[in-house]
């Protein structure tokens, strides 16, 4: 700004100027020598040359400014173009503890042949046990001790309206498990917990594995062999199916899956009773088994399976 109005005020002048080359005083002036003297082009030069030697002395006094900070503190180190002063670059923010504890409570899937491998190994351990309690209650009973013969209490006998009773079990249990997996959304995490664990490895053909193999096994060890046992009424069914639902926790299956486990345990012991056969329960176990299992599958967003 100041050197724009000092070009100005010269410009006046020299419009104020006479037209003769003497002025009153006597004393002569010729025009060129004003110019000489006061050309309005030197100050507009000195106008774009006092700008650029501005910029420069600012340049060199901001690189003399960084030099004395390094000399005061020489740890402080340049910091990128948009921070002149040296600043250093900001450290990204810790990781929040609730995001450590969430990765951590993350569900272990497991490998398929380690699915396949546990639930043979289980399932032949629960369904020895069933056959040592029966037929040790068979030697029992025909040796006159006053032990109940399981086997004859809840044989592998078959009727046609049996399967008017299977039938029945079928819908009632997984209607109750669809209806609660949309409303009781603790029991629909323990589901999801337990399905993810078990599921999500395997390929379509082991589903069926998986359902009817843990099926026939636990119905022939709690239905076949302790509930024959304790006697065959409510009271006994009762007791066995708490056992059953107590079992099914852990493993991120939370108190509400032990709560569906004991209704579902309870059904099959009602129903074994009224059948005399443990051909209803196990075909009513592993059916439900395996419609939810295939449900859950379909329902998932990507039908893709992962090994870790």
């Amino acid at each position: 700004m100041c050197y724009l109005a000092m070009d100005c005020w010269c410009r006046i002048k020299l419009r104020n100027l006479p037209s003769s080359p003497y002025l009153h005083s006597g004393t002569k002036y010729e025009l060129p020598y004003f110019q000489s003297v006061v050309p309005t082009k030197l100050f507009a030069g000195f106008q774009a040359n006092g700008r650029v030697y501005a910029s420069k002395s600012s340049a060199k006094r901001l690189r003399k400014a960084k030099e004395q900070q390094k000399i005061v503190n020489p740890q402080l180190t340049e910091g990128p173009p948009d921070e002149p002063n040296g600043a250093p670059d900001k450290k990204p923010s810790p990781v929040n503890p609730i995001n450590n504890l969430e990765s951590s409570a993350l569900i272990t899937i497991a490998s398929r042949s380690s699915v396949l491998q546990a639930c043979t190994v289980t399932s032949s351990l629960i369904a020895f046990g069933g056959v040592i309690i029966r037929q040790g209650s068979h030697l029992a009973s025909s040796q006159g001790w006053p032990i109940v013969d399981c086997s004859s209490e809840i044989s592998f006998n078959f009727e046609m309206w049996h399967l008017q009773l299977v039938a029945g079990l079928v819908i009632l249990i997984s209607s109750s498990r669809f209806l609660l997996l949309r409303t009781w959304s603790d029991f629909a995490e323990s589901s999801e917990a337990s399905n993810q664990q078990v599921l999500t490895s395997l390929q379509p053909l082991d589903y069926a594995f998986v359902a009817f193999l843990p099926g026939i096994s636990e119905e022939l060890f709690f239905r076949g062999a302790l509930l024959p046992l304790l006697g065959t009424n409510f009271i006994s069914a009762t007791a066995v199916a708490a056992l059953f639902g107590i079992l099914h926790l852990g493993n991120g299956r939370k108190f509400s899956f032990a709560i569906w486990a004991t209704f579902v345990g309870l059904a099959y012991g009602y129903s074994t009773i009224l059948s005399s056969s443990l051909i209803v329960p196990m075909a009513s176990h592993a059916i439900n088994n395996l419609i939810g299992g295939v449900i859950w599958r379909v329902s998932q967003p990507n039908n893709q399976n992962k090994e870790v």
